[in-house]
């Protein structure tokens, strides 16, 4: 038994083997030992990555630029100008509403609409994520055609609900079908430079926030245009910049088919420590976004002027979004968020204290560079949380989806503390206090990071 045991193992080792096939053999163990070495790194710096680390990718590398890295990147920031950009001219709007279609109204109830708009492009985006990492860019399609609709439904408001239904639910909707998912895919092109890429498609929305402001305060305030019309005009002018966004937009990797939601994530410490930082920060940022022309107004400012502190703001947050993107890629993208929180709670803080054109001006100007890193960070930051380019949308929407839940509190909340207390610096602790939380939430992060407090992540 021993010498018929031992036979086959004998011939199996004096087996000659030709020199090709050792050289190649001898080529893919170097290669695999390279490989190894690499995942080893990444298991031993995160344990919980081991398993989705295993798998070598077919698809190689994200390409960190290129001509069709960088033309989805830009086509993103057109859909993020028609968007974003337009949502962050409400200002205009509530200023608007308030004195004409819905002057019966409260201004809690009016920022309700805004409020409303802003919550579903963020929580939708936990359903719109997924559903983008599982059947691809036929989402954006979908948002980019009733968020076009949506505008010219809002053209033909004249009373609260229509206004809640066109501009609240389905402008909101529609926008989350875009936000999230555009984040998935051009994180699909880029690693390295995420971060600075994901800070140049969120400057689309600051180019926007400078263009519709004074557009649409233009319009509704110095010339004989109806605001049905003005309206109209501005979906006008969104249409081309969508049909571009539709046309370019397309997926580097095969969608996921593993399960919807990925429960996994909410096990990790450090993925639910930035859902409630991201919380925090939203519950106080907008406030400025909401608030900001009619606090000037209160100020003595003329109203066409007060409007465009929004688009002063968003001119200021395209640099304040690009270059923060930059530098997260090089100094660590949860540094740079924090940052980027702690210093807009510093500025929401000081709100009261702009009391005339000078110092309004210079206020927006503070405000749009510090907190123009929120939006492309807490994207940029929740990204560090999974390896697989696959999962992002999913990790993205997921997490934005649940912390964007303080868009729909914040601005109410501030309303309330505007109609009891007739003034403003209540509105400016109670927001800069919860960004400032939110900021001190997201260091605190970092302490159970293996880089630590002081670490470039």
């Amino acid at each position: 038994m021993a010498s018929r045991g031992a036979t086959p193992r004998t011939s199996q080792t004096i087996s000659p083997t030709p020199p090709v096939k050792a050289s190649e053999e001898t080529a893919v163990a170097t290669s695999d030992t390279d490989l190894d070495v690499g995942k080893t790194e990444k298991v031993l710096s995160d344990p919980e990555s081991a398993v989705a680390a295993a798998p070598v990718s077919p698809f190689g590398p994200a390409p960190d630029g290129g001509a069709r890295a960088w033309l989805v990147a830009v086509a993103a920031a057109f859909a993020f100008f028609s968007t974003l950009g337009l949502m962050n001219s409400f200002g205009v709007f509530q200023a608007y509403y308030q004195k004409h279609q819905l002057q019966n109204e409260t201004p809690d109830r009016i920022a309700w609409i805004g409020s409303l708009s802003a919550c579903l492009q963020f929580i939708a985006g936990g359903l719109t994520g997924p559903i983008f990492d599982r059947v691809g860019v036929i989402v954006l399609r979908i948002g980019a055609v009733l968020f076009v609709f949506s505008v010219m439904m809002t053209s033909l408001c004249t009373q609260y609900w229509h206004f809640m239904l066109a501009q609240g639910v389905l402008g909101g909707l529609s926008a989350s079908l875009i936000q999230i998912p555009s984040f998935a895919l051009v994180s699909q092109y880029f690693d390295k430079k995420r971060a600075a890429a994901l800070g140049v498609v969120v400057s689309g929305s600051s180019v926007g926030g400078i263009v519709f402001p004074i557009i649409l305060s233009k319009m509704l305030n110095d010339s004989t245009i109806s605001f049905a019309w003005s309206v109209r005009i501005l979906g006008f002018i969104i249409i081309p910049f969508m049909v571009f966004f539709s046309v370019v937009v397309k997926t580097r990797l095969p969608p996921r088919e593993s399960q919807f939601f990925i429960g996994k994530a909410w096990k990790e410490p450090k993925y639910i420590l930035l859902v409630v930082s991201i919380f925090l920060i939203l519950m106080g940022m907008m406030t400025p976004l909401f608030y900001l022309p009619t606090y000037a107004v209160s100020r003595g400012m003329n109203v066409t002027l007060a409007s465009y502190l929004l688009a002063i703001v968003n001119g200021a947050s395209t640099f304040g979004r690009i270059v923060p993107g930059i530098l997260a890629d090089k100094f660590g993208r949860l540094n740079v968020f924090g940052l980027g929180a702690l210093s807009t709670g510093i500025v929401i803080l000081c709100m009261n204290t702009a009391k005339d054109t000078a110092g309004l001006v210079l206020y927006s100007i503070f405000f749009g560079l510090t907190s123009g890193t929120i939006i492309s960070g807490q994207s940029a930051a929740l990204s560090i949380c999974t390896d697989q380019p696959q999962n992002l949308g999913t990790y993205i929407g997921m997490g934005v989806a649940v912390g964007s839940l303080a868009t729909l509190i914040g601005p109410p909340v501030n309303g309330v503390l505007l109609d009891k207390y007739v003034g403003y610096s209540q509105v400016s602790i109670f927001s800069g206090v919860m960004c400032l939380a939110g900021g001190v939430v997201v260091m605190f992060t970092k302490f159970i990071t293996p880089q630590g407090l002081f670490g470039r992540i």
